[in-house]
Order: structure tokens, then C-alpha cells, then sequence
């Protein structure tokens, strides 16, 4: 283990939403918030990363105590709660802002993400090839304010019921012993 009290991981996954209503409950995350990366545009808002002309991706920032909970456990999660087969794609979300992709803070991330992939293939884990990209991450851009416990705030809207939900309800069946106050 590390001495290092707080790690960022970031992910991108589909909707923003959905990962931070997950990782939010995560034993060992102290902080998960929604905003963009990996495009090309300064402070990009979302109707410029809806447009799909920022090149930026929806992503979740996750603080985390590498104490509490590693890097490869939060992979773990994260492959398990979306398609990483679906090229610019989860669900009816299509676009180059709903990728499947690591951003790496560290070399040792970058690691342990190419291994986790590599596994996963190798065991067969998804019936299609995973085309989660992997890179160094670059300028995080966060989400503006309503973006922040979306799920949380708004789990009856449709959208939330219909996609974030069934994401959080997997979570918590499938990692129940790493679930906040477990």
C-alpha cells in the first residue's frame, strides 16, 4: 500500500451521471465529481460537450484512498457498471462524449489499467472487444453546479430511473461489501 491519503482516478464511461451515483457510495471515495476531458476547447459548458464538437468526454473525478480502496478495485466498478465494447456509445447515448476511457494521473495508474484490460480479454469478460481508450489525463474541467448529485437530487426523473438507476442498483448488488457503511 501507499502512504498517499488521497489518489484521483478519472473515468469516463457514458453519462457523467451515472458513474458519480455510483462512485459517490463507495467505500474509500471521498469525492466524485462530473465534468469533461480530452478535448480540445477551453472550459467547455455541456450543450458544447453534448454538441460532440469538443472532442471532450463525460467523465467522473474520483478522490480516493488507496488505504481504503485501490485503483484496480475502482476499474472493478467501473467496467462492471458499463459497455466498454460500445465504441462513442452506452445505451441510446452515442457520441464521441459518451467513450469508454482511463485517464491516467500517474504512470503506475496507466499500469494497472492496460493489466486490467488485459485480464478482462483474456478471461473472456465481455462477448465483444473492449475499446476502452487509456491516456494521461489532461485538463479536468468541472461540470457545472446542477450536474453535482444529480442522481441523488433527481432520481425520479425518467432518465434517471431508466438508466442511472438500474447502474446504482448493479453497483450495489454486485460490490454490496463495498458499498459506504457496510
Amino acid at each position: 500500500m501507499t502512504d498517499k491519503t488521497t489518489e484521483t482516478a478519472i473515468l469516463a464511461g457514458g453519462c457523467f451521471w451515472c458513474l458519480e451515483a455510483v462512485f459517490l457510495e463507495v467505500e474509500g471515495v471521498s469525492a466524485a465529481q462530473s465534468g469533461y476531458i480530452g478535448g480540445h476547447v477551453e472550459a467547455p459548458t455541456y450543450e458544447e460537450v453534448c454538441s460532440g464538437d469538443t472532442g471532450h468526454a463525460e467523465a467522473v473525478k474520483i478522490d480516493f484512498d488507496p488505504r481504503q480502496i485501490g485503483f484496480a478495485e475502482l476499474l472493478d466498478i467501473f467496467f462492471a457498471i458499463h459497455d466498454p465494447t460500445t465504441p462513442n456509445r452506452q445505451g441510446n447515448d452515442v457520441g464521441t462524449q459518451y467513450r469508454s476511457a482511463i485517464f491516467t494521473t500517474s504512470p503506475e495508474q496507466d499500469a494497472i489499467a492496460r493489466a486490467k484490460i488485459e485480464a478482462l480479454a483474456f478471461e473472456g469478460e465481455f462477448d465483444a472487444p473492449i475499446v476502452t481508450e487509456i491516456e494521461p489525463a489532461a485538463t479536468f474541467w468541472p461540470a457545472e453546479p446542477y450536474h453535482a448529485n444529480y442522481f441523488a437530487r433527481n432520481g425520479a426523473q425518467p432518465y434517471c430511473r431508466i438508466v442511472v438507476g438500474p447502474k446504482v442498483a448493479k453497483f450495489r448488488s454486485a460490490f454490496a461489501g463495498r458499498r459506504k457503511g457496510n
